[in-house]
């Protein structure tokens, strides 16, 4: 699994011109699905974002995590974070999940998550046409891979 993690000032999702997510101070968290992750890459990663340090203290050190913030999270499933570009100029996706795989690891993704937190995580629509807007603040992103865990 490979996530996109943005420090948010405040992040929305829109579907069909409907606001689905809606948060203020928290993350953005994007993520993409290969046909090689399973439930540790997920469990791993859930747990890796619930205690990353990247918000400020009272020094203004990135010293806090998402939950000593009371921050909030949306995810959004985001297939071309697989995207190869190596061959020509139209990426491809080969190596993104089908939805009948991906759903579900996805699925528990945000579950795992919510337990980390102990609270409701927002989710975008697995699939669907979304907008995202987001005011990021830093700007702090983060790219993790389940697979390079260095």
């Amino acid at each position: 699994m490979k996530v996109v993690i943005q420090r948010v000032s405040s992040a929305s999702v829109t579907i069909d011109n409907k606001i689905v997510a809606d948060i203020q101070k928290g993350l953005l968290v994007l993520v993409g699905i290969e046909d090689l992750d399973n439930q540790e890459d997920s469990k791993w990663l859930a747990s890796k974002i619930a205690n990353i340090r990247i918000f400020g203290d009272e020094n203004d050190v990135m010293n806090l995590s998402i939950a000593a913030i009371d921050g909030d999270i949306i995810v959004v499933s985001q297939f071309t974070l697989h995207a190869s570009t190596k061959k020509g100029n139209r990426p491809s996706y080969i190596k993104a999940s089908k939805p009948e795989i991906a759903i579900s690891l996805y699925e528990n993704f945000v579950l795992q998550l919510e337990t980390e937190l102990g609270k409701k995580v927002q989710t975008g629509v697995f699939g669907a046409d979304m907008k995202v807007l987001l005011l990021n603040d830093g700007p702090v992103t983060i790219v993790i891979d389940s697979k390079n865990r260095e």
